[in-house]
């Protein structure tokens, strides 16, 4: 809680006044706020319009401030005694999170439709600074949900990490699933059952849910997903095979 303790002042004479109004504040000489709690000052603002103040009236100012505080404080208690464990719905909130300066462009899209289209889903103002720290202003659960929401959108894959993905597209060789927001997974076709597949369209649509763990990031961020491995805990991708000449086959097998 915190009071306001003004003084008038002429000569050797004055008078501290509590809680001072606008016309004692400007007719007055000192506006001093002191906020604190039962055990202490927490904070102090002192605005001056004498030429100074002795140490015997800011000794008094603070004992002033201390029984009006106390008063406050009962008068607080008698309400509510002891902190709400959690915030009103109602209760603006403020979050931070800080991404890599390079995926800022993700997280606004082109023609700023990324981050318009998180703010009116999650009713949430969100501003970026060119350090990558995005602060996220908001009442209730949409500032969270926006968090989660840039969190997706800037997150790396990892290998051997599960995700629950959406299937995008599908292809003769494999689905394609997009396992992060704006990230998407090849799932071969010896990768989506522990069976063998004869078609893809047999095990998945368009549009179908499923998780899938990542076995591979090549170096142009390409990234290779298992269903098998999800399947089987304990089934690891086979090693790959050799082309003429001993080099590695690469690009995830996604011919047949």
């Amino acid at each position: 809680a915190g009071i306001s303790i003004g003084m008038v002042s002429e000569g050797e004479r004055y008078v501290l006044l509590t809680d001072i109004i606008g016309e004692e504040d400007f007719h007055g000489d000192m506006d001093f706020k002191v906020a604190g709690t039962t055990n202490g000052i927490t904070g102090i603002q002192l605005d001056m319009k004498a030429r100074g103040i002795v140490q015997s009236r800011v000794v008094e100012s603070l004992e002033q401030a201390r029984k009006a505080r106390g008063v406050i404080l009962d008068a607080m208690t008698a309400v509510i005694d002891t902190p709400r464990e959690e915030l009103s719905e109602f209760a603006p909130r403020m979050l931070t999170i800080k991404i890599d300066p390079d995926k800022i462009g993700k997280v606004i899209g082109p023609g700023g439709k990324m981050i318009k289209k998180i703010q009116e889903e999650t009713e949430a103002t969100i501003d970026i600074e060119d350090d990558g720290t995005i602060f996220i202003a908001c009442k209730g659960p949409g500032g969270q949900a926006a968090l989660e929401k840039i969190k997706g959108i800037t997150e790396d894959a990892e290998i051997g990490k599960t995700y629950a993905g959406k299937i995008v597209s599908i292809r003769d060789f494999g689905a394609f699933v997009e396992i992060l927001p704006g990230t998407e997974g090849l799932c071969h076709v010896s990768e989506l059952s522990m069976d063998y597949v004869e078609n893809v369209d047999d095990v998945c649509k368009v549009g179908d849910e499923m998780e899938v763990k990542v076995i591979g990031i090549d170096d142009q961020g390409k990234v290779k997903v298992s269903r098998k491995a999800v399947l089987d805990p304990n089934w690891n991708p086979p090693p790959p095979r050799a082309r003429s000449g001993g080099r590695p086959r690469g690009g995830g097998g996604r011919g047949r």
